[in-house]
């Protein structure tokens, strides 16, 4: 079959490479895609925001999927759209994206199914003085969230009633993440292992893939600013099959059910980030896309046709068989620009990108261009240098991707040097 993906970054260039795998796959297309696409299928430039324009070279050009990557086009309802001209998409409606799009739908959604997360209050901008008065009784630390998209960023953990003010301020008073911002999500702030699971489901089957761990922090010990991820790693041990069964029973299945009953099911990828507290897993945050860049350690550890996968939940009969766990494991440090998630510069030469020729590396490309025969960058979050071990061995793993981060450089580069070492120390 044809295959369109869209999307430009580490993320997808992970998805190209897995489908590019595919025994079925004729011909990948990728919109618009990065140089590391481009080695994996033909990227292709449209007119930018016009659907109309996709709809037709999916037409001209006999796509049988689309795959979605980032989740702007599926909160904007781009699903929506390719279903009504009768093109399969891998990817939910924009009712069931409000999962990602809306916190406080959401938060609201949980809580009416007993799906255990964070206590919250929700305000709008014009209640404003409300919320000020809530954070002043509310138990420090507290969580203050952006209730749209907001890139990975619109979510502050405010130590104090100053921080607490200034991320309320950020939100209703300087707009900084726009209209993402004119309602905010106020939580209790959970303690525990974070983790990251796929699901990947039909609206009513699902199969959970292997759990992974993002390092949202810019600094290490996760200290600093959030950004979109500075790396993560795959398998977690900390995701027993016990915890794994909790999530399937009293998280995917009873949000399924929600969905289905708010005739908004949920068909993709559905991404469930956890807090794995003393009480049990609790959901922080859904997202209804694939991660940056846990898809990136997640997808290598998978064997079998994930093409077959996601081409079966897009046909509404997911077929559970098409892939499982190979016993691996992988993690990913994020080459960054100095800078970074504040203002950095673009348009850095990046060198050693051919020296990486191991069976066990591959190096993601994310906010990278090709300018005259040159890879230059072109983001905040650069490249994805990720380890393959065919064995569970993280400290192995580890050591693979930094050795390979040794070969690579661009003029202000930076990265954590402790991605998975929560593992690893747990392992010690």
């Amino acid at each position: 079959m044809n295959v369109l993906l869209i999307g430009s970054g580490g993320r997808e260039h992970a998805l190209a490479l897995k489908i590019s795998q595919s025994k079925s796959l004729t011909k990948l297309f990728i919109y618009p895609g990065n140089p590391g696409t481009k080695q994996l299928g033909q990227n292709i430039e449209l007119v930018k925001n016009d659907e109309n324009s996709l709809i037709n070279f999916c037409r001209e050009n006999k796509i049988k999927l689309v795959v979605v990557g980032p989740e702007k086009p599926l909160i904007d309802g781009l699903a929506d759209k390719l279903i009504l001209n009768g093109i399969k998409v891998f990817g939910p409606t924009k009712a069931a994206a409000r999962l990602e799009g809306e916190k406080s739908f959401a938060k609201n959604l949980m809580q009416e199914y007993g799906i255990p997360t964070a206590d919250y209050e929700v305000f709008t901008k014009d209640e404003y003085f409300d919320a000020l008065e809530y954070l002043k009784t509310s138990k420090l630390p507290v969580v203050i969230k952006a209730d749209g998209i907001a890139a990975g960023k619109g979510v502050v953990v405010a130590s104090n009633f100053e921080e607490a003010k200034d991320a309320l301020e950020d939100c209703f008073v300087r707009s900084t993440f726009g209209a993402s911002g004119n309602k905010v999500v106020i939580e209790e702030f959970m303690t525990g292992q974070e983790a990251s699971i796929f699901a990947i489901t039909d609206g009513n089957e699902f199969i959970l893939l292997p759990a992974a761990q993002d390092h949202k922090r810019i600094g290490e010990d996760d200290t600093g600013k959030n950004t979109g991820g500075m790396g993560a790693y795959a398998p977690t041990p900390f995701v027993t099959n016990i915890i794994l069964d909790q999530v399937a029973l009293r998280i995917v299945e009873p949000t399924l059910k929600a969905m289905r009953d708010k005739f908004s099911m949920y068909s993709g990828c559905l991404y469930v980030g956890l807090m794995l507290t003393e009480d049990g897993p609790k959901v922080v945050e859904y997202n209804c896309r694939f991660g940056d860049p846990e898809t990136q350690v997640v997808l290598p550890l998978l064997e079998g046709d994930f093409l077959e996968l996601l081409n079966s939940v897009a046909s509404g009969k997911l077929k559970k068989r098409s892939v499982k766990y190979n016993g691996g494991s992988s993690v990913c440090v994020v080459a960054a620009s100095k800078g970074y998630p504040d203002a950095y510069e673009k348009g850095k030469v990046i060198f050693g990108l051919n020296e990486i020729t191991s069976d066990e590396m591959i190096v993601y490309h994310a906010g990278t261009i090709e300018n005259e025969d040159k890879i230059v960058t072109n983001g905040g979050r650069v490249l994805g240098v990720t380890s393959i071990i065919k064995e569970n061995n993280l400290i192995k793993a580890k050591e693979t991707a930094y050795k390979a981060l040794t070969k690579l450089h661009f003029e202000g580069i930076y990265y954590r040097k402790d991605i998975s070492d929560k593992a690893t120390k747990n392992l010690d």
